[in-house]
């Protein structure tokens, strides 16, 4: 459950920031003042949010061309907004850390329906579900090593 609260947070960051489009430093640590105290995250929930903010920020270039990949017919700047941000969020755990791919599909199937609209848990979940198998079979790796510059 701390995980999930860490993950929202992270949401709304990421949320908030690509509204303003600013995902610089010091937008994101305005941000992230801002929601950090609604959330009342621990020392270290704190911690995972921002690495997942700042991880999600530093690679967002490669992230959206994974999810390109995987959104069938979808351009990710016309994606809602919360959509758009919990495949980055999701997107990130699974192509850069060592989670484990069915916890980050659920958490995001569970915060897409939260926050976004009725189709969002769907279609975050086909995304995904895409996106792993992807990964898995190193077919989208090609992506994340092609699409340099980024941290």
């Amino acid at each position: 459950m701390a995980r999930r609260l860490s993950r929202r947070a992270a949401l709304q960051v990421l949320y908030a920031a690509d509204l303003g489009d600013a995902l610089g430093e010091g937008a994101i640590d305005s941000v992230f003042e801002r929601v950090d105290g609604h959330f009342e995250l621990s020392e270290g929930g704190r911690a995972f949010a921002r690495e997942l903010v700042c991880g999600t920020a530093s690679r967002r270039e490669r992230i959206d061309a994974l999810i390109s990949q995987h959104a069938r017919n979808w351009r990710v700047e016309r994606m809602a907004v919360v959509d758009r941000n919990v495949l980055r969020l999701a997107s990130y755990e699974l192509a850069f850390t060592d989670a484990p791919d069915r916890v980050v599909l659920d958490e995001a199937i569970e915060i897409a329906r939260e926050f976004g609209n009725e189709r969002s848990g769907a279609f975050v979940n086909g995304v995904l579900d895409a996106m792993a198998r992807g990964l898995q079979s190193g077919e989208s790796r090609e992506i994340l090593s092609a699409s340099g510059g980024e941290g």
